[in-house]
Formats: structure tokens, C-alpha cells, sequence
């Protein structure tokens, strides 16, 4: 292979990551996927997910600290990027379970590994994550 070859694949790509909109050595690709996961309560909220099909007040619940408001904004968000399934059942008054999709699931080892790295690294006191 010519060095000019090789220079001309590497003009191609960044020619291609600037039409994109892309930075020049791919920091959006981590931008991108961190993204989905990003915040104080997603991955909290995904963790309790993975034990289980939950209803809203169930994760108010596991979630004592966020706001009724900002859990509905996350789980629209995980809703919107296709990570949780919300059923909505024709009852008075309404039924609405939260799931995993196939595409949630796929983060159960990412979440897993944070939670090990977390009871790892970090002092946890029961008494002190107590609901008041």
C-alpha cells in the first residue's frame, strides 16, 4: 500500500465525519450513545426495570428522591429512545406498566457492571439511602 492511499482513506473518512456533522476523532459516537443513559435517574430507573415489570408508583416508590414529575420526563425519554415499553390498560382508573423492550435488555450488562463498580467503590450505608 502507497502512503498516499492510505492518506486518501483517512481524507475520506474525515471528509465524511465533517459532512456528517461529526468531530474530527469521533468524540460524538461516545456523546451519542452516552446520551441515551445520561442523567441522575435513567440508569436507576432502568436497574429497577430489570427486576421487573413496574407500575408508576411502584418506581416512586424504589425512587423515594425524584420528583413524580421527573420520573414521567425520564421514562418518556426512555420510552422516545426505545429503551422502555409503557402498556397502557383500558381500565378505570388507568393501568400503566413500564417494561424492558429487546433493545432495553441490551443494557442490562452496562447497568451491571455500573452497579458492581458502585457497591465496589463507593462506602454505602443502608440507614442512610432510607426513605424519610
Amino acid at each position: 500500500m502507497h502512503v498516499g492511499q492510505a492518506r486518501g482513506g483517512l481524507q475520506d473518512v474525515n471528509r465524511r465525519r465533517a459532512q456528517l456533522g461529526c468531530p474530527r476523532f469521533g468524540f460524538a459516537v461516545r456523546e451519542t450513545q452516552f446520551r441515551f443513559i445520561d442523567g441522575k435517574w435513567k440508569g436507576v430507573i432502568l436497574y429497577h426495570l430489570l427486576q421487573g415489570t413496574r407500575r408508576f408508583n411502584e418506581l416512586r416508590k424504589r425512587l423515594p428522591y425524584i420528583t413524580q414529575r421527573m420520573l414521567t420526563a425520564q421514562l418518556r425519554e426512555l420510552e422516545h429512545d426505545g429503551f422502555v415499553l409503557r402498556t397502557v390498560y383500558p381500565q378505570v382508573p388507568p393501568k400503566v406498566e413500564h417494561s424492558l423492550t429487546g433493545r432495553g435488555w441490551t443494557l442490562e450488562p452496562v447497568i451491571m457492571a455500573l452497579k458492581k463498580w458502585g457497591d465496589e467503590n463507593t462506602p454505602f450505608r443502608y440507614e442512610a439511602c432510607k426513605a424519610p
